[in-house]
């Protein structure tokens, strides 16, 4: 990436903004017709423009480990992550915990699963807790467990907080918004929400905005959320991730002063 234009103090913001929302994605391809040629690139690309991680059906995620293990020498390893019980949430806790070990088996370093909603919905805590729970006995640390919430499928913003907490209280590193498949991607409501929920934590918890994170003027209002609720340095790799794979691009357009492409996120 060329470097911001010393002479435009404006661009050179913007281009500091989008190279540190870049470092943020987690650069996802979960595309129905996905390929191992796209895996391919999206490897590649992970690798060129430092994101965060890449986060891909439980199939890829060896290959990812193969091509990403030899970045692991540059300046700071990218993570591999990969979801279970997704998208439905309604999967049986012995299965997702097959897929899930034999993940970890191939290379994940980070779990994102679906809270089973509609369970928890229905007033089955029970369930909902168990799927988190067992999931999160799996990950040996430095592994990382986002629980999804598919907030756009909850009622309200007080079934939203009721979610989050559970994962909270349940071992969640991360809480995240949404899987992209259901009607509804991220808002900046259940963000919010979410992000009361973890500014009372008393352990550090991340928030994950995914689902229809396209634009720069997108991503800025994410972080700007998280700066106001959580300080403005909060938001790092460690702690703030978007989940998206047109975003990529869109912020490559800010860095590179020209204009962001047009929005193609794959459903994510």
């Amino acid at each position: 990436m060329p470097p911001a234009d010393e002479s435009s103090p404006t661009t050179r913001t913007e281009a500091d903004r989008a190279r540190r929302a870049i470092s943020l994605i987690d650069l996802t391809d979960l595309a129905d017709d996905h390929s191992a040629s796209g895996i391919d690139e999206l490897c590649r690309r992970a690798a060129a423009y430092g994101t965060a991680a890449v986060c891909v059906w439980p199939e890829h995620v060896q290959r990812c480990a193969d091509l990403l293990g030899a970045s692991a020498a540059a300046e700071r390893t990218i993570g591999i992550a990969t979801v279970v019980n997704f998208p439905t949430g309604d999967e049986a806790v012995g299965a997702v915990l097959d897929t899930t070990l034999t993940a970890l088996s191939d290379g994940a370093t980070e779990i994102d699963v679906v809270l089973p909603y509609r369970a928890f919905q229905a007033g089955d805590v029970t369930r909902a807790a168990a799927m988190v729970t067992a999931v999160g006995d799996l990950i040996a640390p430095p592994g990382i467990l986002k629980v999804i919430l598919e907030t756009s499928e909850l009622a309200d913003a007080g079934e939203v907080r009721s979610a989050a907490q559970l994962a909270v209280d349940h071992g969640a590193d991360f809480i995240k918004t949404s899987t992209g498949k259901a009607a509804g991607g991220a808002t900046l409501d259940a963000a919010r929400v979410m992000l009361d929920v973890i500014a009372a934590a008393d352990r550090p918890v991340g928030l994950k905005p995914s689902g229809g994170i396209r634009t720069f003027d997108d991503a800025m209002a994410y972080v700007e959320l998280a700066a106001e609720v959580m300080g403005d340095a909060w938001a790092t790799p460690a702690t703030f991730r978007f989940g998206a794979s047109g975003l990529l691009d869109a912020l490559l357009g800010v860095v590179d002063g020209g204009a962001e492409p047009a929005d193609d996120d794959g459903g994510y």
